[in-house]
């Protein structure tokens, strides 16, 4: 197999499984692990794939975005962490913006219930599984559905943003770097994003140690409009502090 045939091969089987092992990957293609790893620094060159310690995962980008159904399997306890760690930030927040995504939904899930709460969101899994709650009274943001994230975009989204003040806006991202900010692959979502940010007081970005460091194609934030940061202790402090330099105070649980 060619290295370009063998490195297509390797992309589309990070995407379809989440990602990869150097071994693994050797096994199933018949070359060197050594031939592993160079094809992943190939493919990190070129934006396609995230080395990690022993293996690869893919980058979001325009062209490939994880299903909310994929997200739900990945890092589950980490993100459950994280979320329970984010949801303690509310304080005396009274309006919350909830954005899209698994680890968003496990902060909603994760949310105080012994007070009144209006949770503002465009996921309609979070709207879904917060309706029934007892005190909380949920705002739906209409728009078109992506049947990616089961989340709404479009103009009706941001004109219903546009007349917000939220107390709290709790952020997700497909990745934030300190040179790109914070980017998601499609510009409906980044422009539902760039309107949560500017209608929230306070802004939370909650996201797994493998989004740091990661662009994607549509920037929406930059990380000194964040307040605080929440992610595990798999982000290395020293890398947390260079972050901690942009403004946001860092937590890692």
């Amino acid at each position: 197999m060619a290295a370009v045939e063998r490195q297509r091969a390797i992309v589309r089987a990070a995407r379809r499984a989440g990602s990869v092992e150097v071994t693994a990957l050797a096994e199933e293609l018949r070359v060197a692990r050594e031939t592993i790893r160079r094809d992943l620094r190939v493919l990190e060159a070129h934006g396609l794939l995230r080395r990690t310690h022993g293996g690869a995962y893919p980058v979001e980008s325009a062209g490939f975005e994880t299903t909310l159904a994929a997200r739900s399997t990945r890092h589950v306890p980490e993100k459950r962490r994280i979320a329970a760690a984010a949801a303690e930030l509310v304080g005396d927040a009274e309006t919350i913006f909830v954005d899209e995504g698994y680890t968003p939904q496990l902060i909603a899930e994760s949310l105080p219930r012994d007070r009144r709460l209006t949770l503002v969101t465009a996921s309609l899994a979070v709207a879904s599984a917060m309706a029934a709650v007892d005190g909380f009274t949920v705002l739906l943001l209409g728009g078109r559905v992506r049947d990616a994230t089961l989340a709404t975009v479009d103009h009706w989204v941001t004109d219903m943003l546009g007349g917000f003040v939220i107390d709290l806006g709790f952020i997700g991202a497909n990745g934030i770097s300190r040179e790109h900010g914070l980017t998601t692959p499609d510009p409906a979502v980044a422009e539902v994003k760039r309107r949560a940010v500017a209608a929230s007081r306070r802004r939370v970005f909650a996201g797994i140690h493998t989004k740091f460091g990661a662009a994607s194609f549509c920037r929406f934030a930059d990380v000194s409009d964040l307040d605080t940061v929440v992610t595990s202790v798999r982000l290395p402090a020293a890398e947390a502090q260079r972050y901690v330099l942009k403004g946001p105070q860092v937590i890692r649980v």
